[in-house]
């Protein structure tokens, strides 16, 4: 692999034209393709194997009508909504593409109010949200009314507007330059981040031809993708400055970055592809497409840092450099005072270790009372339309009508409707339950009970599970939002653990293979959890206990989305890895050099502190432009990427690691005779001898 990046890397410096010019047309060529062959994103909320699910699927078989999507208007007016102009609405709501039918109006609040649920023929992933949205919006209108509309449809729409992805971009060019000093040298990694960005989108799209893409997705991707592509330039730039500092000429120089820091970029980008891989094993299709998606970005990132970069630095040459830095000024990269801290920590490592140890897991400890549950419209800012339909819904009908169960019941199974809504009648937590509907064959029924709660309410889901009681035991099951959220969350939660074994493993034995150190690959492991874990015990204290929502544009206090717990885990573990493989590869490359276990933590740190310090702000500012996004999963993703990247970058970095290190001393490398025979050699940190060993590139 060495020889193939060094001759690569001064090809392309020397012939930059060709590399430039077949990147661009690779991303001509995938543009083209996606917007020719692409597809659209498509949400699969599909819950396979779940009671939601299967009372879905029954209404869907005897009962389309209730079975699909539905939309909620809310009419409300002070003086008493006019029953005329209701009635005309909902004669145009009644001709709207893929509507079937407009359950209502169903008065409340003394007749100020006014609830029409539109239903559809169509999941809500098949439709077209924002357009349907519009067309439901001119139907709807009452004349001197307030409407707001709830349920799927609206809340279905997206609309991200590039704030958090401009936040990012602007906040990476600034510490560029202020760690370099050069405009070259701070635009080359955005350029080629950038740039393997918009091949990695275009690949999504293409993906999203053959499987069912979230809408979500493409900005989870952004958001990982303009992370780790500054990142893994940042590194082979680093190197390059290195390298001309020693008097190298300008192909030399991008030839042997590109064998050695090029080297630890594929690798690290492995680490990051293999995490999200991992995701396969959250249960969900969601998931997986996410994890594959931002898959694409990453490898399409990671691959132009190693082929496009080279060429860009051989047009820059010395340009990357400080103008004193051009006129004979010493070229500095290390870190002096991370050096001398490193030293110091070294001298007394167990109380370091402990201190940072305890202040980690103090953060950590909020998240043993994590709860997790999807956000709902009660999460969305107080002037979304979703979030007034929701509070009028609420103060009108009770805080359940924002989350009605649908009892699916199989009357061919000898089943009394009317029974069974007595039975539900009963059951704690239920505010009412609707007269049964019988399918147009009469072979099914539907019941609609309205809990005491709302669907972000903790006692909803016992409620779900109660009315569960009542009704499975006669062959039915129960749909609606609220069972939705009780079956997604309970997914998460029970396949997590296989997520964190799968990611933990696999990421430990490639660490195995590439450093020969089982003691490394079980420390970067155990320092990577303690970076998630803490993270997720700020998330809880931000979100769920509400110290930080009103600075975030959020009206109260939400639970941690379901989806955060093993999206953040795959990322978080992947991205960690990064710095641990860069700063472990300098370590080992001086203790080879030298065999001193402790002068190597201490040099390995100096060499990397400085461009990891860099790397970890880059990566933060990126990730907290996201808290600018409507979405609160996205929020959510952006707060916990960026406390967990800045806990990594100094307490991990600077404290547990050269503590650790500094206790284990030559244990730190020690592997077992018989495995060492087994082993295949794997070595990404050959540094110097690594690049004295390869040939003069060709041509």
């Amino acid at each position: 692999m060495s020889r193939l990046l060094y001759g690569l890397g001064g090809a392309a410096a020397r012939r930059p034209w060709r590399m430039i010019g077949a990147w661009v047309l690779a991303l001509v060529l995938f543009t083209g393709l996606a917007s020719v062959l692409g597809g659209a994103l498509h949400d699969d909320y599909e819950l396979e194997g779940t009671g939601s699910q299967a009372a879905t699927e029954l209404l869907r078989e005897r009962f389309p009508a209730v079975a699909e999507t539905s939309a909620r208007v809310v009419v409300h007016d002070g003086d008493g909504v006019d029953e005329a102009e209701v009635v005309r609405a909902v004669a145009r709501l009644e001709k709207l593409p893929h509507v079937v039918g407009v359950d209502g109006p169903l008065p409340g609040a003394g007749g100020r109010t006014v609830l029409l649920t539109v239903r559809y023929d169509l999941p809500v992933t098949d439709l077209r949200p924002a357009e349907d949205l519009e067309l439901l919006k001119k139907a709807a209108q009452v004349p001197g009314a307030q409407v707001e509309f709830g349920g799927q449809v609206p809340e279905n729409v997206t609309a991200p507007d590039g704030t958090s992805e401009a936040v990012g971009i602007v906040a990476a060019m600034v510490v560029l330059f202020l760690a370099f000093g050069s405009v070259a040298a701070a635009g080359l990694p955005l350029a080629v981040a950038l740039t393997g960005l918009g091949v990695g989108m275009a690949g999504i799209t293409l993906f999203a031809a053959v499987e069912d893409v979230g809408t979500t997705t493409p900005t989870l991707a952004v958001m990982i993708g303009l992370g780790v592509g500054i990142d893994y330039a940042l590194f082979v730039l680093t190197r390059f400055r290195e390298n001309l500092a020693a008097g190298q000429d300008v192909p030399e120089a991008v030839a042997g970055a590109n064998a050695t820091a090029g080297r630890s970029v594929l690798f690290a980008g492995a680490t990051v592809l293999v995490a999200l891989c991992g995701l396969v094993f959250a249960g969900l299709p969601i998931f997986v497409t996410m994890g594959f998606s931002a898959a694409i970005v990453v490898f399409a990132t990671m691959l132009s840092a190693v082929t496009l970069l080279p060429a860009l630095l051989g047009l820059a040459g010395r340009r990357v450099l400080r103008r004193g830095e051009r006129r004979g000024a010493p070229v500095v990269n290390d870190s002096r005072w991370v050096g001398a801290w490193a030293a110091r920590v070294g001298r007394r490592p167990l109380p370091w270790l402990l201190a940072a140890l305890t202040l980690m897991l103090a953060l950590a400890a909020p998240a043993l009372g994590m709860r997790t549950w999807p956000n709902d419209a009660s999460s969305e800012p107080a002037d979304a339309t979703v979030r007034k339909a929701y509070d009028l819904i609420a103060e009108a009908y009770g805080p359940g009508a924002n989350g009605p169960l649908l009892v699916a019941l199989d009357l061919e199974r000898d089943v009394d409707p009317a029974e069974v809504r007595t039975r539900l009648d009963a059951v704690e937590g239920v505010a009412s339950v609707g007269e049964p509907v019988l399918s147009p064959g009469e072979d099914a029924a539907v019941l609609t009970v309205v809990p005491e709660y709302g669907p972000q309410d903790e006692r909803a889901s016992e409620v779900v599970d109660a009315v569960r009681d009542q009704v499975r035991p006669l062959g039915g099951e129960v749909a609606g939002l609220t069972a939705s959220y009780r079956d997604l969350n309970e997914i998460v939660l029970d396949r997590i653990w296989l997520v964190i074994l799968a990611v933990v493993g696999t990421s430990c034995v490639l660490l195995l293979l590439v450093f020969r150190s089982i003691a490394v690959s079980l420390k970067a492991a155990a320092m990577n959890l303690l970076s998630i874990g803490a993270a997720y015990g700020v998330l809880t204290v931000v979100f769920q206990w509400g110290w930080g929502t009103e600075l975030l544009g959020l009206p109260h206090s939400v639970p941690v989305s379901s989806f955060i717990l093993p999206l953040m885990f795959a990322v978080l573990f992947g991205v960690s890895m990064d710095y641990e493989v860069f700063l472990l590869s300098r370590v080992r490359e001086d203790y080879e050099r030298t065999g001193d276990p402790h002068r190597s933590v201490v040099s390995g740190l100096a060499a990397t502190g400085r461009i990891i310090t860099s790397a970890a702000l880059i990566m933060i500012a990126v990730f907290a432009g996201f808290v600018f996004d409507p979405g609160v999963v996205i929020k959510q993703m952006g707060v916990g990427l960026a406390v967990a990247v800045a806990l990594d970058a100094t307490l991990v970095r600077l404290v547990l690691v050269p503590a650790a290190m500094a206790l284990l001393g030559r244990w730190n490398w020690w592997l077992p005779g018989p495995l060492d025979r087994v082993l295949p050699k794997m070595d990404v940190h050959g540094g110097e001898r690594a690049r004295e060993r390869e040939p003069a590139p060709v041509g």
